[in-house]
């Protein structure tokens, strides 16, 4: 009896962790697409819209 107890006090503990671990994907590499106003471009230096010159 104590044995069941322990591995299911163990599987319950541990568990949670496996799952949030499986959120923490790769996701700095996943790319955002920036729209600006006419007249203006994004300005990756920045980090902005800057409006274009000439």
């Amino acid at each position: 009896m104590k044995t069941k107890t322990l591995l299911a006090a163990l599987a319950l503990t541990a568990l949670p962790g496996l799952a949030a671990a499986q959120c923490f994907g790769d996701h700095a590499k996943e790319q955002v697409t920036m729209s600006c106003a006419a007249g203006s471009v994004f300005d990756a230096e920045t980090q902005r819209c800057v409006p274009t010159t000439g």
